[in-house]
């Protein structure tokens, strides 16, 4: 029977994972507990465990009397002697308390405490042993799936994997393998202390350790990640060697690094941006494979104008201006995309409304010409300025800077959301313009019984007999490759 008991506590304790002493030490404390409630009073209640004999005893501690003893903490000296012909009184004596005395209640009250403290023990042992992996990867098993998420056997501990933290479209089954990145550890919860996420930042960048060896050793470094969980990624990279290439080595040899990434992803499509200290360049990148043709930088609002080309403008944005939004994220860069021929447009027009900083409330000619000195000379130039500089200029205090930067911004938001607006008209009209001059050129051909484009489609058959490859084959070439950079 006492190898029994041994061999339930250890099966106990392998299966929470717990130490066979910690086990001891709950029953130890749970048999008190059921004594205490039969003998509230008792101070002279202790616990021992005899490993090799198996036995779990409650021992009390009694006073030999030769009077009427108290069965608490007293013995009559003919019970003592029946225990132990050698005893006198005043001596003390260790009686064995049988586990039935307690009582049912007791007993009941004992195992509640007995789960109690071994559950404690649970939570103390895992919020030990994963406080320190926050941020790491693992994985486990599915054990059981509901509308709020998914249980994760981890081996060792039980994770829980929130819906909300799931990526989108992901379906699991119990008994399916996946991975989670672990962002908290909850010392107190009763239910799975470890929280999983597989949307996070941080599960991207752990991937990419795990696939990519360079990465790993810090040879190459992971700068920013921006991210749309199952539809789209962007990761900028930098080596601190120059002889090795961060793009080529997180894509690998035909791209078996990052496809195995995407695969783990549900999917998702992954662009590897080179880092540059260069905002300009570092914007151009992220936007790929869209070309950008000009960039206006706005520092003091932290934002960017960009142009591409106009053929290229849904690529720039992106579906549901994705893309665009991924780059902003990614470079830290306000990012506002125009097609080259609004941006053009808008340039002039925005030239023909420059306002003289004279005009703005509160600058007299003196300090107009203190402006113009330093070589602000328009309210569009007011508005690029900062407070520092402002005050740095005799006469001006950093109250009055303040309002006249704010002054200067907001005219000069205005004039170039009229010169916007005015560069999409103008760009329309423009539009429509040649549609109809072309839809006429149609009709006076219909009529005159030549169709137009004849001799451009016999000039194109020339030329594709001459160079063996039709102008749409280019075309799907183009945009095949266009494709390809943009799915890195």
């Amino acid at each position: 029977m006492g190898y029994d008991l041994v061999e339930a506590m250890t099966v106990l304790a392998r299966e929470k994972h717990i130490d066979f002493d910690v086990v001891v030490d709950t029953i130890g404390a749970s048999m008190l507990a059921a004594a205490k409630k039969k003998y509230p009073d008792a101070e002279n209640i202790s616990f021992s465990f005899n490993k090799k004999e198996g036995e779990i005893v409650v021992i009390a501690v009694k006073a030999v009397v030769d009077s009427e003893p108290d069965p608490v903490t007293e013995i009559s000296l003919a019970e003592a002697k029946d225990l132990d012909k050698s005893a006198q009184v005043g001596d003390e004596m260790e009686i064995f308390l049988d586990h039935e005395e307690f009582g049912r209640n007791a007993i009941a009250s004992a195992k509640q405490v007995l789960m109690q403290k071994v559950r404690e023990a649970e939570r103390e042992r895992v919020y030990g042993q994963y406080i320190d992996r926050v941020g790491k990867l693992v994985s486990g098993t599915v054990q059981r799936v509901d509308k709020s998420g998914i249980l994760i056997n981890l081996g060792d501990a039980e994770a829980f994997l929130p819906g909300k933290e799931l990526i989108p479209k992901e379906r699991y089954r119990v008994g399916d393998r996946t991975r989670a990145i672990i962002t908290g550890v909850d010392e107190i919860s009763r239910d799975a202390q470890i929280t999983l996420s597989r949307v996070s930042d941080d599960f991207l960048r752990a991937l990419f350790e795990l696939e990519v060896p360079e990465i790993y050793e810090r040879v190459i470094e992971i700068k920013a990640i921006a991210r749309e969980p199952g539809e789209r990624a962007k990761v900028s990279v930098s080596s601190i060697d120059e002889r090795i290439d961060p793009i080529g080595a997180c894509v690998g040899i035909k791209g078996v690094r990052v496809q195995s990434i995407v695969r783990e992803l549900n999917n998702e499509r992954i662009d590897i941006v080179l880092h540059t200290g260069n905002s300009e360049l570092f914007v151009t990148r992220s936007l790929a494979p869209a070309k950008v043709t000009n960039i206006d930088i706005h520092h003091e609002q932290g934002a960017m104008t960009v142009a591409v080309e106009d053929e290229k403008l849904s690529l720039a944005i992106g579906r549901g201006g994705q893309n665009a939004r991924l780059a902003s994220k990614l470079t830290g860069w306000k990012i506002n995309i125009l097609p080259d021929s609004e941006y053009s447009i808008m340039k002039r027009r925005q030239s023909e409304m420059m306002i003289p900083v004279g005009s703005i409330d509160g600058v007299g000619p003196k300090l107009e010409e203190k402006l113009v000195a330093e070589d602000i000379g328009s309210v569009q130039d007011l508005a690029e300025c900062s407070v520092e500089t402002l005050t740095a200029i005799e006469g001006v205090g950093q109250k009055k800077a303040e309002t006249l930067v704010e002054m200067a911004r907001e005219m000069a938001k205005k004039i170039k959301e009229e010169a916007l607006a005015a560069a999409k008209e103008e760009v329309e009209a423009t539009r429509a313009a040649k549609a109809e001059e072309e839809s006429a050129k149609e009709v006076d051909s219909i009529f005159s019984g030549d169709f137009v484009g004849d001799d451009k489609s016999d000039d194109k058959e020339d030329d594709s007999a001459d160079n063996g490859v039709s102008e749409e084959s280019s075309e799907k070439a183009s945009e095949g490759e266009a494709e390809r950079e943009e799915a890195v």
